[in-house]
């Protein structure tokens, strides 16, 4: 198994007009590497993953996907990714999955889960079919391939949505806040498909508001406090005997492991 991680950023700045979102972030996931970014709202953690999908400009530092360093034009806030194949070629290995599940209205669920490996990587229709249905069978709603979003839960669209990413076959799944818009009952549906993929050795970064979902799948897990990295280490670590008085206070008020 090589070395070299799946995703690595190294000193990673981001800001929107004056205001500095990341002020020198360097995160980095082995294949089977499960990574965990916590923090308060506004802490930067799901712009630091929108960046590494490249949804997100940043204006310096470096990010690698595989040991390919993203190419870019101009610098500041001018920089923009200079090669859009590249672009395309990172973002289909490196699956998001969003809070508000961004499934199509107008497709059923199985449409939703293979129009994207038929669209953007032209992979062969029946093909793409069989590898939906196992993957809705795997998060557990195969018998919903014919409904349309409309028609399930938010647990049950939201593991469209994990689906979704998984047919793309990618290297790496970014989840942001998968949980954070769905009822408890229905959130557990969700974090058992989750640790069932990190139980597989699947490659994850995982922005949460869930320190127990963190604690229980994650190899390492960064505490992000105003742009900047406060703490990180294993689970067990962090969370049993944090030493930043921030990550103390911050963990005094989120939920209890």
């Amino acid at each position: 198994m090589t070395d070299t991680p799946v995703i690595e950023i190294n000193n990673l700045h981001k800001a929107y007009g004056s205001l500095e979102v990341l002020k020198g972030v360097s995160v980095s996931a082995k294949k089977g590497d499960v990574v965990s970014l916590i923090g308060s709202s506004g802490s930067g953690k799901s712009t630091l993953l929108r960046c590494c999908n490249l949804l997100e400009d940043s204006q310096q530092g470096e990010i690698l996907f595989k040991g390919e360093p993203v190419k870019w034009a101009g610098s500041g806030h001018a920089r923009r990714p200079a090669d859009a194949k590249q672009v395309l070629r990172i973002r289909t290995n490196l699956s998001m999955v969003f809070q508000q599940f961004n499934l199509w209205a107008h497709m059923t669920i199985l449409q939703n889960v293979m129009e994207a490996p038929v669209t953007v990587l032209g992979r062969d229709r029946d093909e793409v079919e069989a590898a939906a249905r196992r993957y809705l069978d795997k998060v557990g709603i195969g018998d919903k391939c014919d409904v349309y979003p409309a028609q399930l839960s938010g647990g049950q669209q939201q593991r469209a949505a994990i689906a979704r990413g998984l047919c793309m076959e990618p290297e790496a799944l970014l989840f942001d806040e998968p949980t954070s818009a769905l009822d408890p009952e229905l959130e557990q549906e969700v974090v058992k498909v989750i640790q069932s993929l990190a139980e597989e050795g699947r490659t994850m970064l995982i922005v949460t508001h869930d320190m127990k979902l963190a604690a229980d799948v994650s190899d390492h897990v960064i505490f992000l406090h105003q742009g900047l990295i406060e703490e990180e280490g294993a689970p067990d670590q962090l969370f049993g005997n944090p030493q930043s008085e921030r990550l103390k206070g911050f963990l005094s008020v989120t939920s209890h492991i």
